[in-house]
């Protein structure tokens, strides 16, 4: 009775150590890590055409996550005020082109006092696609 009790016990301890772990692996990185889980990092490119991005995600103070046409994602680690990203602000963008690119300059407004939380300075986009089956 005392080997099945402590085995209970030692069942429960490991179970908390893994709740424990997964509550860790809740980092901005491995919020990313699992947004590109299956997918295969290609050559990093300056600009995207505006038309073709769907959507963006804020991935909190590490990168701006765009989702394109074909669904490739683009990962922007900004070269500067990458502290400055929250997932509840709102990205506004100013360009005088029909593309965004690594030059640009991305305002950051919070989304419910619309006042203005910071500016980053965009990086290269890395292109992530999921590998074609052959």
């Amino acid at each position: 009775m005392r080997a099945f009790l402590s085995s209970i016990a030692l069942l429960s301890l490991l179970a908390m150590g893994a709740a424990a772990h997964a509550a860790k692996d809740n980092s901005p990185e491995a919020r990313l890590a699992r947004a590109l889980e299956g997918r295969v990092a290609g050559k990093p490119v300056d600009c995207l055409y505006l038309r073709d991005i769907r959507s963006s995600q804020i991935i909190d103070r590490t990168a701006i996550l765009y989702e394109g046409r074909g669904g490739t994602y683009y990962v922007n680690r900004p070269e500067s005020g990458a502290q400055s990203l929250s997932s509840g602000d709102v990205l506004v963008t100013d360009t005088h082109s029909p593309q965004l690119c690594s030059i640009d300059i991305v305002h950051l407004y919070d989304s419910s006092s619309r006042m203005q939380n910071g500016v980053v300075g965009l990086g290269k986009f890395i292109p992530y696609d999921k590998p074609r089956a052959r």
